[in-house]
């Protein structure tokens, strides 16, 4: 038979820590404490398993009621006590318990078993009739508004009213008779909304509180929480049922919660807070102000109210005792909830509590240095993902703000700046020594410049993967996207949100890390990455395996990069280059020529411009290898398409706007992405990629003669297909360079490799090894190639394919494993097969996703590369990875 209820108390649990997937957090964490000695109220945990059973078989297993009746009755055995009874009822709280922290996401019920019979018995077991009433209005309300739909506003307008009527303002002012009163109210108010009276069975209270919090797995906020933090549905929850104790018994009760170190800035201080006679809740609800646990706290915080060490003090002690058998027990901070019923310490919960970024370096440096975990623990106790905190500015969490609207939050980091609706008036008024925010509907490959100019960027389109959130998470760039509440006119001059305005000119802030759009300036704070930071990725680095790169292609981001620890460039777009306001002019030109020979006059304007960009950027790099991508993108998008403009493009050209018309209409495509671009442009225009190629090894040749340092540069052809467009390609390639270096007299090492980014390279890969001297992966477009999606507009129904569980994560954020990876693993095994040590990289968005960084290391690449700011965060999930993999080795 199988066992779905597991019981816990009386210094004895049958589940343990580890059971967690099966138990839940809290389910398993209760066992474990009641097994330590800890004083832990008794009751049981029904299993996830049972939620699975629920919400996708719509009914409980046969043996459930047996096994929930035993455990039961085992609780009542120990304390003496029946629930149900009139005159010594048993009452329990109904509590969910998934295996990760989803706090607030799902529901609970206390006081369960109250009734108009057992409420009686409550108040003369108790002595206290206030009490009594106090802990039945509270049952009717979590219940009523819980398990059946009633809701909880109707109970606090009826509770506000009564004080309002009594003159009285807190909740423990009221008496018995009072309460009774309320209760009558709330019990009527139920029956009003149900068409029922309030339950008086309590074990019909029980299954059906059982069954609420078990379909709350399912409920809006949990499956959005789910979503955000990609919690698999089929994990389920558990349900806790424990023996009540009461906080709200009078003045030598209390209930509390507490962490124990700081969970802001992770100092060895034990912190919290707590209420005297009060229930649970009331320390979250807001309704009455907490009391800090510690005197410390107390003073830190300015608070007049006493301390528990002040006021409670036996207790306080025990509770400090709790928090160092807990922590050396679970070697980790833990968030701790408690009850104190007539002068006696409860512990209802224990987890490992949530922290900041700067907390969780903070705690898990001292605890290395404390002897608790060892350095590979402490680098898997951070969240990868946590670091965006520490890497960029952020809001001053004492400073004043008005929000005024909220977006995605596309790139993390919070920027002010005057608002300007263009990106050439962004460079004007960065020129002219002011910090810009660049605002647009969305943004597009001819915004480069006026991103980098900016800020940070706020578009009213767009979703996560859209230009404007990669582009700026790769440039390091706050940004908001999607604020679809905002309406931008770009005549006037002016954005609109309901009934605020504002005007080119005027100043706004933005928070890249929430979505929140702010009015004026707002102050920020700088990060700082030394102390705990550079001692945790020392750590890191001595773990990976996986190199980790950058995707850079300005001074300003290698160098950033370089700071952050990259071990090369990964992926230089040339093609951003292009863009830059002094040489936009020539690419035109060469775009507009009708024959090779006006395309190479312009290109030969634009050869010295890139070469002094390469220049630069090995100079930077310092001996590192840096892959170059050769033009990818298709050319019409380096051509205006406003009237305007085009005037101005033809009038610099010296070419009639008609002209420029009729190309424009002979470049356009049905689908420029699967168009006439990457190698495709090489083949058709071979002197482009001759410029490039050339322009990388003379500047190549110039910094090893002038450094005497080697300059490794890795030549990328884009978007190949068929080995063919490689092989004719590395012949240009070998060509140049050699012509280059011959004329420099200098011998440059170098590898020509290709991108896979389509799946029949990936399946032709053995193939296409016999040229390519290294593979790197462009999963954003092998994504969109193998799923036959764009990134740029797939964000219209992919968040309902995630709520259908159609897809469980959007593959432009987390590598699809299952195609995608499957496409990159068969690449990876028949290249090596063709060409054995074969250089394998990654250089999508994929590069900076832990998850996707954990299957680059299970595939056996050699090297991740991402975006700047993301380098830290790569190192970090790189050496997880490497300890997961030998985990799963051993």
């Amino acid at each position: 038979m199988t066992k779905w209820v597991y019981s816990f108390g009386g210094g004895a649990g049958e589940g343990r820590a580890e059971m967690r997937n099966l138990l839940g957090g809290k389910g398993a964490n209760l066992a474990e404490m009641a097994s330590i000695g800890l004083p832990v109220p008794p009751g049981f945990t029904i299993t996830t398993e049972v939620c699975t059973e629920v919400t996708q078989k719509g009914g409980y297993p046969a043996e459930l009621k047996e096994q929930v009746r035993a455990a039961l009755a085992a609780v009542e055995a120990a304390l003496g006590m029946t629930f149900g009874d009139s005159e010594n009822p048993l009452l329990v709280s109904v509590r969910s318990g998934a295996r990760v922290s989803m706090p607030g996401m799902m529901d609970t019920v206390l006081n369960l078993g109250l009734t108009d019979a057992t409420v009686e018995g409550l108040a003369r077991r108790s002595g206290d009739a206030r009490f009594a009433y106090d802990s039945y209005r509270r049952f009717i309300q979590m219940f009523g508004d819980v398990v059946l739909g009633v809701d909880h506003h109707y109970f606090e307008e009826i509770l506000e009213l009564a004080k309002e009527d009594l003159g009285k303002t807190l909740d423990t002012e009221l008496t018995a008779e009072e309460w009774r009163e309320v209760v009558e109210q709330y019990t009527a108010k139920v029956e009003e909304e149900t068409g029922a009276p309030f339950p008086q069975d309590p074990e019909a209270q029980l299954w059906a509180a059982i069954g609420a919090v078990f379909q709350s797995w399912t409920n809006q906020r949990a499956v959005s929480y789910r979503r955000l933090y990609g919690i698999p549905e089929e994990w389920g929850t558990a349900v806790n049922v424990q023996a009540m104790v009461f906080g709200n018994m009078g003045d030598d009760c209390a209930t509390g919660v507490a962490f124990t170190r700081d969970p802001s800035t992770g100092e060895n201080q034990f912190y919290g807070e707590y209420l005297v006679n009060a229930q649970g809740e009331d320390v979250v609800a807001g309704i009455r102000t907490p009391q800090s646990i510690t005197v410390a706290s107390k003073e830190k915080s300015g608070s007049d109210l006493p301390a528990m060490e002040e006021t409670m003090p036996e207790i306080y002690r025990q509770l400090v005792e709790v928090r160092e058998k807990l922590e050396q027990h679970y070697r980790d901070m833990q968030d701790i909830e408690f009850t104190v019923q007539s002068g006696t310490l409860y512990m209802l919960q224990t987890r490992a509590g949530k922290r900041t970024a700067k907390a969780a370096l903070r705690i898990a440096c001292d605890m290395v240095g404390e002897g608790l975990i060892a350095e590979a623990e402490a680098v898997s106790r951070v969240e990868p993902g946590s670091l965006d905190q520490l890497l960029h500015p952020t809001l001053d969490p004492q400073a004043e703000r008005r929000v005024i609207a909220r977006g995605l939050p596309a790139s993390p980091g919070a920027a002010s700046g005057v608002v300007v609706f263009d990106s050439d008036e962004a460079e004007r008024q960065r020129d002219a020594g002011r910090k810009v925010l660049l605002c647009r509907v969305e943004t597009s490959p001819e915004d480069i410049h006026g991103m980098h100019a900016a800020q940070g960027i706020l578009t009213t389109r767009g979703g996560m993967t859209s230009h404007a959130a990669v582009v700026a998470r790769g440039m390091g760039r706050p940004c908001v996207a999607g604020a679809g509440e905002l309406r931008i006119d770009y005549k006037t001059g002016v954005m609109r949100v309901r009934d605020v305005e504002v005007r080119a000119g005027e100043m706004l802030t933005i928070d890249g890390a929430t979505g929140e759009i702010m009015l004026g300036e707002v102050p920020t704070i700088q990060p700082e990455l030394s102390g705990d930071f550079a001692k945790l990725m020392v750590w890191a680095d001595r773990i990976r395996r996986l190199k980790v790169r950058t995707n850079a292609e300005t001074p300003g981001d290698c160098r950033t990069a370089v700071e952050f620890g990259c071990e090369g460039i990964g992926l230089c777009r040339t093609e951003h280059m292009f863009f830059e306001a002094g040489r936009i002019v020539a690419v035109r030109e060469m775009i507009l020529a009708e024959d090779a020979d006006g395309r190479r006059k312009a290109l030969d304007k634009i050869l010295p411009m890139q070469r002094d960009d390469f220049v630069e950027i090995f100079r930077i790099m310092r001996g590192l290898p840096v892959t170059i991508r050769l033009l990818d993108p298709p050319l019409h998008e380096f051509l205006p398409h406003g009237e305007e403009e085009m005037a101005e493009v033809a009038e610099a050209a010296g070419v009639g706007v008609e002209k420029l018309r009729t190309r424009l209409l002979r470049l356009s495509e049905t689908n420029p992405m699967l168009g006439h671009r990457g190698c495709r442009l090489g083949i058709t225009y071979p002197e482009i990629y001759e410029m490039q190629v050339r322009s990388i090894f003379e500047a190549a040749c110039r910094v090893q003669k002038e450094s005497r340092e080697t300059v490794e540069p890795e030549v990328m052809i884009p978007l190949v297909a068929m080995p063919r467009e490689l092989e004719i390609l590395k012949v240009l390639v070998d060509r140049v360079a050699r012509e280059a270096m011959e004329a420099a007299g200098v011998e440059v090492a170098y590898l020509v490799g290709t991108m896979i980014e389509l799946p029949r390279a990936a399946l032709l890969a053995g193939k296409i090894a016999e040229a390519a001297e290294f593979f790197s992966f462009g999963t954003n477009d092998l994504t969109q190639t193998t799923y036959g999606l764009s990134r740029d507009d797939s964000g219209n129904f992919l968040p309902a394919y995630e709520q259908l569980g159609i897809v469980k994560q959007d593959p432009f954020i987390s590598l699809d494993q299952e195609g995608v990876g499957e496409l990159v693993r068969i690449a990876a095994e028949r290249g090596r097969k063709t060409r054995e040590g074969i250089k394998l990289g990654i250089c999508g968005e994929h590069g900076g996703d832990p998850a996707s960084i954990r299957f680059c290391e299970s595939v056996g690449l050699d090297y991740v590369s991402c975006s700047p700011f993301r380098v830290p965060i790569a190192r970090l999930a790189a050496a997880q990875a490497a300890l997961a993999e030998r985990e799963r080795d051993v």
